[in-house]
């Protein structure tokens, strides 16, 4: 991925699908290596019915991330969340550069593209005082 390129990461606790904005053709698709589980919470029982946070996915989701500018994370669980702590805890460098994380449910790849296109035109418009490019020289 370029370096200075808007990102958006759709992701649920199956399967991570990663878009570059400046490029149209096919994104990038990383799966947790978790069989699909439904897990039900039942009375008197331990544990809570939630599937386990699969850190090697993430991890992997991380990586394919590094290179990335803006970075708009979005997902219908909470998959999303538990990708911005994981970067919040381990890659902090990277977690600066997470713009939002946003619930959106299952949307088609050109869906899920144009909600970026937009969510980035209004985050730019909102940052072009805060944001410098790099060896600018201003603080």
């Amino acid at each position: 991925m370029s370096e200075h390129g808007h990102v958006v990461v759709w992701i649920d606790h199956h399967q991570a699908r990663i878009f570059q904005l400046a490029a149209d053709g096919d994104g990038t698709r990383i799966r947790s290596s978790h069989p699909h589980q439904h897990l039900h919470h039942k009375a008197n029982s331990i544990g809570s019915g939630h599937a386990p946070v699969d850190r090697t996915f993430l991890e992997r989701v991380s990586h394919a991330l590094l290179d990335s500018g803006a970075v708009l994370i979005t997902g219908p669980s909470g998959a999303k969340d538990e990708l911005a702590a994981h970067l919040a805890r381990l890659h902090p460098e990277l977690a600066a550069r997470v713009s939002a994380v946003e619930t959106v449910d299952h949307p088609t790849d050109g869906e899920l593209l144009a909600l970026a296109r937009k969510f980035f035109r209004a985050d730019d418009r909102m940052h072009t005082q805060t944001r410098r490019p790099p060896g600018s020289g201003a603080s």
